[in-house]
């Protein structure tokens, strides 16, 4: 008997059915913003201009990594780069956690601006390992001291990356010293020094640093930049290819000039008989002609007199500055400033070990320390040899 009262299973049928159109608006709504943002980017770089801005900077930040690597003594990991672009009225919107802002200027072989971003937890961690921690524990709070730790990595990590990008683009590449700042969320200061620009490219890295760090790092790229970056890289510089155009009319003009100014003498053409050839001036009579081998003169070893030889002695009183190297050792900044009376410092060689006999700086030579009277010595047991020292000199 119906009362007018839904029944449970009524009730839960109508129920999922609420709940599957929910789900299938939630679907669309998402589809519909990742054709949105993939429309967005396709809008501002077409696809080779993606994968050639994601190959330059998987190589550049590749030699970042190593460098990081060398720095912090932790094994690092930069994994393959997303590219995407962002507005500049989305910035705001798209960093809503503190974070260090990092400006790099091009000032050589580019003109042209780019800025990093790495969460602040992420470059206190760096910074405390700069400063002699472990990273495990790190301060909450960054001062001057911690980002201008950090701030000397971006520069040492950047001037890998200038360098990669000089063999990339076959030129010099340098960068200026880069500018930091410590970046509430929600603030609008990343693009504030890059004007003219409203849209970036967002350059996006997964960076692991050991266990310590398991974070993304940033890069915007203004999109007249990237571009720039995307055609020099593909077509050349046009300076260098209008130089190049400008050298081969030159080379044309020379080639033809002769041509046009060299008079004409002493041709005499002799008219086909009987098949006999034709000559370009005075016919010879080879016959009558004399012919006689070339003769050579005879280089006989070059012998010295007196005042050559003396000048050449007088090479042999030239100073030569030697030096004996026990051996080296890296130390961070902290330990450094802790050194005092009495501080012993670890050395790379073992006891025994043979050491380095440089002369003006290049290794010619390996010793043993010995004791001369009260004077050190060393007595020389290994010559380099003449290949490796050439190798040293380059």
């Amino acid at each position: 008997m119906n009362d007018g009262m839904l029944s449970q299973e009524e009730i839960d049928a109508l129920l999922n059915v609420g709940a599957d159109e929910d789900e299938g608006e939630e679907s669309q709504q998402g589809e519909q913003t990742e054709q949105t943002e993939q429309t967005d980017v396709n809008d501002y770089l077409s696809s080779l201009e993606i994968d050639t801005l994601g190959e330059i900077g998987n190589i550049s930040f590749g030699s970042s990594a190593t460098t990081l690597s060398t720095l912090l003594n932790q094994k690092v990991d930069i994994t393959t780069p997303t590219v995407s672009v962002i507005k500049k009225a989305d910035i705001t919107d798209e960093f809503t956690f503190e974070h260090v802002s990092i400006q790099v200027n091009y000032v050589e072989g580019f003109s042209g601006q780019n800025v990093f971003v790495i969460k602040s937890e992420d470059a206190a961690v760096i910074s405390d390992i700069m400063l002699g921690g472990t990273g495990e524990s790190p301060d909450d709070e960054l001062n001057e001291i911690h980002l201008s730790a950090v701030q000397e990595v971006m520069n040492q990590m950047m001037g890998a990356a200038a360098t990669s990008m000089s063999t990339i683009f076959s030129k010099r590449i340098d960068i200026s010293p880069p500018s930091i700042k410590l970046i509430d969320s929600g603030s609008d200061e990343n693009t504030e020094t890059i004007q003219d620009t409203e849209v970036f490219v967002k350059v996006s890295f997964q960076l692991k640093v050991g266990n310590l760090i398991d974070s993304n790092i940033m890069q915007l790229i203004p999109v007249p930049f990237a571009k720039q970056l995307v055609d020099q890289l593909l077509n050349g510089p046009e300076e260098e290819a209008q130089e190049a155009q400008e050298e081969v009319a030159a080379a044309v003009d020379q080639l033809d000039k002769p041509k046009e100014e060299a008079p004409v003498q002493n041709i005499q053409t002799s008219e086909p008989q009987n098949g006999s050839p034709q000559y370009l001036g005075d016919r010879v009579d080879q016959k009558s002609s004399t012919v006689q081998q070339a003769n050579f003169s005879n280089f006989e070893p070059v012998e010295l007199n007196k005042n050559e030889q003396r000048n050449l002695d007088m090479l042999l009183d030239i100073p030569l500055k030697v030096t004996v190297e026990l051996g080296r050792t890296k130390r961070t900044i902290k330990d450094i400033l802790d050194l005092s009376s009495g501080s012993i410092i670890e050395l790379d060689k073992l006891a025994g070990e043979p050491v380095d006999i440089f002369v003006n700086e290049k290794l010619i030579a390996t010793g043993e320390v010995v004791v001369i009277d009260e004077n050190f010595g060393v007595r020389v047991t290994d010559i380099i040899s003449q290949s490796a020292r050439l190798m040293k000199l380059k």
